[in-house]
């Protein structure tokens, strides 16, 4: 068994001769209460690895023999002398300054806040704090919902943000105004500890309130899986609300496995049993949902998990799928996004000891000597899948069965007004980019205290009202049209399933533009389709980033774009409407004065050549990249009809190659340069014959 140190007590393994008493001190340097200098590792195939990646959970790394002290990023170092998440935040949240040190940035993420500034100012920088909400299966009770209203208006931006992940984001919240804001969320039952930083992050689970076994279930697991992950050392409750805890009830089930220590996951008498000190190498996401609805896009996450149930719709137990993620770094191939693939079977009553198992293996075996590489993801990749089954299995301490047959997944958006099957309504309301602002935030706050309702974000940045009564759905309709919160048959389809990250002005990662480029990108590609002869409901699925970290899930979509320089975007093809296919990358550095220039050949060509009721991500991937590259290099414009018009420009080589050399300073080609050129003579002699 792989040993680690990352825990402030003891470390675990088998054989009870080789553990070592230690203790913490505050923040004292751990390596010098290490008792013994050498520690010999039992043999297993987690401990076979031999090479760099593979970095263990260690606190410090062991003394004298400095052969094998490993590099650490800085991040481990200050996750190590921050006495569980709490130094220097404490103290930085005291100073008068508006921002926190370098440490505690990193240190307050884990609390669920990111440091912000804006990037359209010049000069000083005005800093603020973007707080996430931890909401499994995207829960939002009524209570909650109207506090982040309040929130939002009072210490933010005025503005509500939906996310990827089914939780809110409130922007703009100064330094001195953070107490006040997390107590406020803690003390209506909400929560931001673990929505950001070294740690499992919300759980997803289809946001639809359908009153059946298999999604209640699967909205069960999602909480259950994220209690039994959730930090333990109350570092969170000292820091906002004075050590007061606001903890939720548990179910016996997640106290138990938690607990549970029976195949050496745990840090015995620490205070984080399944963390340790260091948490785990870098973000892990969990997603659970039902057989055919890939609403949550499960093959995204580290860990995504299927409920199994029989011919009688009685769930029996789980479908566990790996090392799904999707960050990557421009102009680096050893970074990449990564679709999680199948580990097996488990029985209902042993998902909570699989997954932590899980987890486990990836915090004593990720690497944390670079971030970069530091998802699970790298893991399997680097291992492969039996060599990480076998290890699982040894923390796990069973065998996985096979995975069974499912049926195809399909994208569910819950869009409309749907039956819960316990006689109410829900109405699932598209939100642009998951940002409620104006007369829709007004709206929605009106008729979410009006008729007392709960609410659910989706995955899709989107929102449900749920628990409606049937009298209320017209008052209800009307209303929501008001607030410009339109059922979905009036709104364009390309922006149904389109996505963008917040990027600027506010995201630090920011190369260029997403959430506030997406509508006038949009509405470009909506006229590309016209010019083209594609008809309005036809769709793409379009998500746009502004960097390539990929919080919108662009390596998923039809048509991806990336932000690789500033108006610039790399362009990914190859994705699926049911989100089970990975794009690739297609082409670098577009510019955005020449997107039409890229997709009006691809979209003209998909018109053209697709098979019956072939998606534009399918049609990609049969023609291939270069048969691609070839359709959008040698393209001169929608060609004229040669039955209505016999036009050839260019009689002789040396008035083209002019024509070419003057079009390409325009960024265009030489037959659309001729044509405007034919077109004003033409317009301008017309004038003159009037």
């Amino acid at each position: 068994m792989t040993t680690s140190f990352g825990a402030p007590n003891a470390a675990i393994v088998k054989d009870p001769k080789l553990q070592i008493a230690r203790s913490f001190s505050g923040l004292k340097n751990v390596s010098s209460l290490i008792l013994l200098t050498k520690f010999p590792q039992a043999s297993t195939p987690a401990s076979n690895v031999g090479s760099a990646t593979a970095i263990k959970a260690v606190s410090t790394p062991l003394k004298p023999d400095t052969s094998v002290e490993h590099k650490r990023s800085k991040v481990e170092i200050i996750k190590e002398h921050s006495n569980f998440i709490r130094y220097p935040l404490n103290e930085e949240l005291l100073t008068d300054s508006p921002n926190v040190n370098e440490a505690a940035t990193q240190i307050i993420k884990f609390h669920g806040s990111y440091q912000q500034y804006n990037r359209d100012e010049r000069g000083t920088r005005s800093y603020s704090f973007m707080l996430r909400t931890k909401n499994p299966s995207g829960k939002v009770s009524n209570k909650l919902y109207l506090v982040m209203d309040d929130l939002a208006d009072q210490f933010g931006i005025g503005t509500l943000r939906l996310t990827t992940r089914q939780t809110f984001q409130l922007h703009g919240v100064l330094k001195k105004d953070l107490k006040t804001v997390m107590s406020t969320i803690i003390k209506s039952m909400g929560s931001t500890l673990g929505a950001c930083g070294d740690l499992n992050r919300n759980v997803l689970a289809p946001a639809a309130p359908f009153f059946r076994k298999d999604y209640l279930l699967a909205q069960k697991t999602a909480e259950d899986i994220a209690a039994l992950l959730t930090p333990q050392s109350g570092f969170y409750y000292d820091m906002w609300v004075d050590g007061e805890q606001f903890l939720s009830a548990e179910s016996p089930e997640v106290v138990k496995a938690r607990k549970d220590n029976s195949h050496g996951t745990n840090f015995p008498n620490s205070p984080e049993p399944i963390y340790g000190t260091q948490f785990m190498p870098r973000k892990f996401k969990v997603a659970v949902t039902v057989p055919t609805d890939n609403s949550v896009d499960l093959f995204t996450n580290d860990i995504g998990v299927v409920v199994v149930s029989d011919a009688d719709g009685e769930p029996q137990g789980f479908h566990i799928y790996v090392g799904g993620g999707m960050g990557r770094t421009h102009r680096l191939e050893s970074t990449f996004p990564r679709l999680a693939e199948p580990l097996g079977y488990v029985p209902k009553d042993d998902i909570l000891y699989a997954v932590k198992a899980i987890a486990v293996t990836q915090r004593e075996n990720g690497r944390r000597d670079d971030r970069k590489y530091s998802r699970m993801k790298y893991l399997l990749s680097s291992w492969g899948i039996e060599k990480f089954r076998s290890v699982v299995e040894q923390y796990y301490g069973k065998k996985f069965k096979p995975c069974h047959e499912l049926p195809d997944w399909e994208f569910k958006s819950y869009l409309g007004w749907h039956e819960q099957g316990d006689g109410g309504l829900f109405c699932g309301l598209h939100v642009d980019n998951g940002r409620i602002k104006g007369a829709m935030k007004t709206v929605l706050r009106e008729i979410v205290e009006k008729y007392n309702l709960n609410l659910r974000i989706t995955p899709n940045q989107n929102i449900i009202l749920c628990d409606v009564r049937q009298a209320w759905k017209r008052p209800i309709t009307t209303a929501l049209a008001q607030g410009g919160l339109l059922q979905p048959r009036y709104v364009d389809p390309l922006n149904l399933t389109a996505m963008a990250c917040p990027a600027f002005p506010l995201c630090p990662l920011a190369i260029t533009e997403a959430e506030r480029g997406i509508p006038d990108i949009l509405k470009r590609i909506r006229a590309v389709f016209e010019k083209v002869g594609l008809k309005y409901n036809e769709s793409v699925v379009i998500r746009i980033t502004g960097c390539p970290n990929g919080c919108a899930r662009p390596y998923m979509a039809e048509l991806g774009l990336v932000g690789d320089g500033p108006n610039s975007y790399q362009i990914w093809l190859g994705g699926n409407q049911s989100q089970t296919s990975l794009a690739k990358a297609f082409k670098d550095k577009v510019k955005l004065h020449n997107l039409e220039g890229v997709l009006e050949p691809l979209f003209y060509h998909w018109k053209r050549k697709r098979l019956s009721k072939e998606s534009f991500g399918d049609f990609t991937v049969r023609m291939g990249t270069d048969k691609l590259l070839e359709m959008v290099d040698k393209w001169e414009g929608i060609p004229l009809s040669t039955s209505r018009y016999n036009l050839k420009l260019f009689a002789d080589k040396e008035t083209f190659e002019a024509m070419d050399a003057l079009a390409r300073v325009q960024d265009k080609n030489a037959h659309q340069l001729a044509m405007e050129v034919i077109r004003h003579y033409v317009a301008t002699h017309k004038k003159h014959m009037h």
